[in-house]
């Protein structure tokens, strides 16, 4: 039952990827722009894209609660306290996330139910939408970030889980903590270069619990034990 659980967030965290790429990086990369009024033009233009990004961001986020429940489940043994404590911290990530996304996704409804503004001023709103959900977002990754760290520190104490896994994850929710914390602090310096290592742990991970998943034989000793 636990590799299937295994395998099961592997697959969820696929869908993660390929959905977030889609919805976060590929569609704003076609239709946001530096000027209002051309972001306002392609998102008008483009409406079923626009759309169709969204759709895949809640694909995403229904996975990001599964994987809540699984990270946890997977990670009792070693210490249920902290995997419960990592599991709130994605509930949260994914809750205030949502929130970002649904000013990103305002930007279409206000270009149509602000009649009384001019059509510059209405550009000007959906633009805010789209930087509001840019700043947002990367300052509520913190939350992921410490989720990520936990996970990855439960992983790296684990048998059943390689340590390389669990390293590779907690330095890449340093990396998200790092950045949420530069957008505050010192904008300037967000560069996203700093999640370069988000990337690699990721696709790692994926790629393990696909194939490897986890050593039942150890994972069932470990729970036997007195772990907290």
């Amino acid at each position: 039952m636990i590799q299937r659980y295994a395998k099961t967030a592997g697959i969820l965290l696929l869908l993660t990827i390929v959905a977030g790429f889609f919805g976060e990086l590929y569609v704003p990369s076609k239709l946001v722009s530096r000027e209002a009024a051309t972001t306002a033009a392609n998102i008008t233009a483009h409406e079923l894209l626009f759309r169709f990004g969204f759709a895949t961001y809640l694909v995403e986020a229904c996975c990001d609660i599964a994987l809540a429940l699984l990270f946890y489940v997977l990670l009792k043994p070693v210490n249920k306290y902290l995997a419960l404590l990592s599991a709130f911290f994605g509930l949260v990530s994914t809750a205030t996330f949502a929130l970002t996304q649904l000013v990103y996704f305002s930007a279409l409804p206000v270009q149509r139910n602000l009649q009384s503004f001019t059509p510059d001023q209405v550009a000007s709103v959906a633009q805010m939408s789209v930087k509001l959900y840019g700043m947002g977002s990367g300052v509520f990754m913190v939350f992921y970030g410490i989720a990520t760290v936990l996970r990855g520190y439960l992983m790296y104490r684990s048998t059943y889980l390689p340590k390389v896994v669990g390293g590779l994850l907690g330095i890449a929710g340093i990396a998200f903590i790092i950045k949420s914390f530069t957008l505050v602090l010192a904008p300037a310096y967000a560069s996203d270069f700093l999640l370069a290592p988000v990337f690699l742990a990721t696709v790692t991970l994926t790629g393990w619990l696909l194939v490897k998943g986890v050593d039942v034989a150890k994972w069932e000793a470990m729970t036997r034990g007195d772990n907290v």
